[in-house]
């Protein structure tokens, strides 16, 4: 296997880790996304989309999208259970990690998208061009900041995002408070303090480097 990505790429960061917590050593081909080489028609035979990361098989096939590429991994590579050791716990933890990328990790890519003015005509990553609109990125920060509530409240109540076994959804959320904090400049509020105690357990682990 080879995985395609870019080391300042956010979605690129979660399989690493994915791939670190379960000690995986797969080559990685870095895609240049400020040099636009994800646009190449190299690239684009690997992935229409032309985003990062793809992961590509040894017979050739090409896996996109990081939700897509955690469930190859985990059903290839099963130890340690990262999206549960159990029906019930294969459902929360996809459900929770649902929950991080549709209402954390969106809501800051549309804040940036729709702000950043390198990315002026650029407002959706992916083939087509589309142009930013100022009230999204606004709207984006408040969706942050819903997003650190209701995650500090699931977080009051277990030790990891979805329930007592580290999962693809604290490796979302993670990422996406970093993405936050060092892209929007909005880290975690002092307020809520389950979810600062949850962030600062989960990012001493190793895998946090990667």
């Amino acid at each position: 296997m080879k995985l395609y990505q870019a080391a300042a790429s956010p979605n690129s960061r979660r399989v690493r880790i994915l791939l670190a917590e379960k000690a995986i050593e797969v080559p990685m081909v870095a895609v240049d996304l400020g040099k636009g080489e994800q646009f190449s028609d190299a690239y684009r035979a690997i992935n229409s989309r032309r985003v990062v990361p793809t992961l590509v098989l040894d017979d050739g096939t090409s896996i996109g999208e990081v939700p897509a590429i955690f469930r190859y991994i985990e059903e290839i590579y099963p130890e340690p259970p990262l999206i549960g050791a159990s029906p019930k716990e294969r459902a929360l933890a996809t459900m929770w990690e649902r929950r991080a990328e549709l209402e954390g990790f969106a809501a800051v890519m549309e804040t940036v998208r729709n702000s950043v003015a390198g990315l002026k005509g650029r407002a959706i990553a992916g083939p087509h061009d589309y142009e930013q609109i100022p009230a999204l990125a606004e709207r984006g920060t408040a969706r942050v900041l819903n997003f650190y509530a209701d995650f500090d409240d699931q977080l009051g109540e277990a030790q990891y995002v979805a329930g007592n076994r580290f999962s693809i959804a604290d490796i979302t959320v993670a990422v996406t408070v970093d993405f936050a904090t060092a892209r929007l400049k909005l880290p975690i509020p002092e307020k809520h303090r389950a979810l600062r105690r949850w962030y600062a357990d989960v990012s001493a682990r190793p895998s946090m480097t990667a």
